[in-house]
C-alpha cells in the first residue's frame, strides 16, 4: 500500500488514530491492529523519542519500511518538533505529514516559521499540523483548564494556511486517567470558523464516549500515547513477575505488543 498522507486518509474515514512510536514494537503493533480492522492510521515519533534514540533515521526509516509494507493506508507522522532541522529532516527521509509546534514562540514568530514549513512541505504533499499555544499540561504554559478560543484558532489558520490545526478544548498530555472533559461546544465553534481538521492532543485522559462527541463536532485526528505506554509497561511488568527467571526480551515484548495491537484496535474502532 502506497503511504498515504493524513488528509488524504481523512477522505476516506471519518477520523485518524494517531499513536506515538517509542520503539519498533510499538510500530508493528499498530501496523497489525491497522491491518486487522482495515482501517488507516498515522504513526508518529515526537522529538522526544527521536532524542531517545539518538537520531530520527533509524527509527524513522522502520517506521516508513512497516508503512509502505502494510496493506493498510498509514500516514508517517513528526510528532511536535520544535526544530525545523527536524522538520526538514523528517520531509527529506520520506515523512508525509509533520507537526511544527511553535507553540512557545511569541505567535508572530510562531506564524512566520509555520508559514515557512507550510511553503517547503506543500510542493512535496506533506501534511502539516501546527497549534497556537501549548497544549494543557507536559511543561506548558497552559494549565488543562486553559482552552483555544474561536477567535484565535481562526487567525492563526487564516495566517497559516495549515492542513491540521491542535487544538485545546480540556485534554492534557500524559495523563494517565480519563478525568478530563472535553468542551465539544467549543469544538464545535472552532470547526464552523477554521476550514481543516482539527486535532486532539492527550487522548488518553479522554473517554471513548467523549472521543466520539468530539469528532461528530469537529475533531479529525486523535493523538494516542500515554494509554497505549501504560498498557505495554504494564503487560512486561505482569509477564516478569510471572517468571524471575526470563532473560529473552521477545518473551515480554511479544505479549506486551499484543496487548497494544487489541488496545489500538479498539480506538480504530470510533474512527470510521
Amino acid at each position: 500500500m502506497t503511504l498515504k498522507n493524513p488528509g488524504q486518509i481523512l477522505d476516506q474515514q471519518s477520523a485518524l488514530l494517531a499513536v506515538n512510536v517509542v520503539n519498533l514494537e510499538h510500530a508493528e503493533a499498530f501496523i497489525a491492529a491497522s491491518e486487522e480492522a482495515e482501517i488507516g492510521l498515522a504513526m508518529q515519533v515526537s522529538e522526544n523519542a527521536v532524542k531517545y534514540h539518538g537520531s530520527l533515521a533509524p527509527i524513522g526509516k522502520a517506521m516508513l519500511e512497516l508503512a509502505s509494507s502494510a496493506k493498510t493506508p498509514i500516514a508517517v507522522h513528526l510528532d511536535h518538533a520544535t526544530s525545523r532541522t527536524l522538520v526538514t529532516e523528517a520531509i527529506e527521509l520520506g515523512f508525509n505529514s509533520v507537526m511544527f509546534d511553535g507553540s512557545k514562540l511569541e505567535i508572530s514568530e510562531n506564524i512566520r516559521q509555520t508559514v515557512e514549513v507550510v511553503e517547503q512541505a506543500r510542493p512535496m504533499d506533506v501534511w502539516v499540523e501546527a497549534e497556537i499555544g501549548e497544549i494543557g499540561g507536559k511543561d506548558g504554559v497552559h494549565a488543562p483548564g486553559v482552552k483555544t478560543s474561536v477567535e484565535d484558532a481562526s487567525y492563526f489558520f487564516e495566517a497559516c494556511g495549515v492542513d491540521g490545526l491542535a487544538v485545546a478544548v480540556g485534554s492534557s498530555h500524559a495523563m494517565s486517567e480519563k478525568t478530563a472533559t472535553l468542551d465539544i461546544q467549543r469544538i464545535s465553534e472552532i470547526s464552523a470558523r477554521v476550514n481543516a481538521p482539527l486535532v486532539l492532543h492527550g487522548s488518553s485522559g479522554v473517554s471513548k464516549s467523549q472521543l466520539i462527541s468530539a469528532i461528530d463536532a469537529g475533531i479529525r485526528k486523535i493523538n494516542l500515547s500515554t494509554e497505549l505506554n501504560k498498557a505495554f509497561t504494564e503487560s512486561i511488568r505482569s509477564t516478569l513477575s510471572e517468571d524471575y527467571e526470563l532473560i529473552d526480551p521477545r518473551k515480554f515484548f511479544t505479549p506486551a505488543r499484543e496487548v497494544v495491537k487489541d488496545l489500538v484496535l479498539e480506538y480504530l474502532e470510533i474512527t470510521l
